[in-house]
């Protein structure tokens, strides 16, 4: 077939361009959700940060990740955080704030963030690797996650909330006068036996290999505590319990293969915890364990219009209520920066009260 030119109107040929550009702008704006703020995690930095925004007028939407509620939803009794003086169980907490943040008409959705693209102007980001959206504003509250050792019988009674815990802090109050051991050799296991030392009546350390990873001055604190015993080159063979509650542990020498149990209630892994943060590599600024680096004593990241909150760049106090504090923080910075984005957008006083 010869196909001639010679009466071909050219002139339609930007026309035609046109049209199909401007179809392609309606498809994409169809399938592109464009909002003012979006906050991702649902822990107590998250659902804050929802609370605030929402009072803001800000009109966020929060979607809950992978584990919603964070890391919260495996602990059994909250006594720590202000406002609950016969304390709470984790689960509850964190249903109660949902409720708060979706009294304020905060948009909380199932899913989680699997990319991001802080590149250009607009900050998109997609929703289970499918759907896009574009944002004025986001808030990272994704946490950190506990390492634990992936025995069996360790995970079985951590499901179970029946002696195994990642935070002395938290959950040290709950063995006062028994003994616990605790699995770590860093400057956050011997923190975490020193204060659980203040509490039990006996603390044994686990400590793989024939010295402690920890600065001195930890070491020797451990060492110099009466009621603190130190097993070094040893290694948990299994955590042991009645199936519902821990009544030991069964322990191994790595050098000599010799196995003993110890008769504990309580067993604590110190072994430090991960950053949920691996989908932020190369668009934030990350320290060298993975956390976002924050502009001291601002919420605010590397990335205009793009903050964080909570465990996500807390490696220090990792508690409920700092993480509380910092959603906040993150929510006012937010507002402050569509305030100086868009003069029609007034900070509100509300978010303050």
């Amino acid at each position: 077939m010869i196909i001639s030119f010679d009466n071909f109107n050219v002139s339609f040929i930007p026309k035609i361009l046109l049209l199909l550009r401007l179809n392609l702008i309606v498809i994409m704006s169809d399938t592109i959700e464009k909002l003012k703020c979006l906050i991702i995690g649902s822990g107590p930095a998250g659902y804050t940060a929802a609370i605030y925004a929402a009072r803001a007028n800000m009109k966020p939407v929060l979607y809950q990740g992978t584990q919603p509620g964070g890391q919260l939803t495996t602990t059994n009794e909250v006594e720590n955080f202000p406002g609950y003086p016969d304390g709470i169980t984790g689960p509850e907490m964190m249903m109660e704030l949902q409720k708060q943040a979706e009294r304020f008409e905060t948009d909380v959705r199932d899913g989680w963030v699997t990319k991001v693209d802080f590149t250009g102007d607009v900050h998109k980001v997609w929703i289970n690797e499918t759907k896009e959206i574009h944002c004025d504003t986001i808030i990272i509250s994704t946490g950190a996650s506990a390492k634990y050792l992936g025995i069996d019988s360790e995970q079985k009674y951590l499901k179970l909330g029946g002696g195994v815990s990642a935070c002395a802090v938290c959950d040290g109050f709950f063995y006062r006068n028994q003994e616990v051991a605790i699995v770590g050799a860093g400057d956050s296991a011997c923190e975490e036996a020193h204060y659980l030392s203040k509490l039990c009546k006996k603390v044994t350390m686990l400590v793989r290999r024939d010295e402690f990873r920890a600065s001195k001055i930890m070491a020797n604190r451990v060492k110099n505590t009466a009621n603190i015993e130190i097993l070094f080159n040893t290694e948990t063979d299994e955590v042991l319990g009645d199936g519902q509650v821990v009544t030991g542990v069964r322990v191994y020498n790595n050098q000599t293969k010799e196995k003993q149990e110890i008769p504990v209630t309580g067993f604590f892994v110190a072994i430090g915890h991960k950053p949920n943060t691996d989908i932020f590599k190369g668009f934030l600024d990350l320290d060298e364990t993975g956390y976002i680096i924050n502009v001291p004593g601002t919420s605010r990241t590397n990335v205009e219009g793009v903050f964080v909150s909570g465990d996500a760049a807390d490696h220090v106090y990792r508690q409920a209520i700092t993480a509380a504090g910092t959603g906040c923080m993150a929510a006012l910075d937010a507002e402050r920066y569509l305030a100086g984005k868009d003069e029609t957008f007034e900070v509100s006083t509300s978010s303050y009260n």
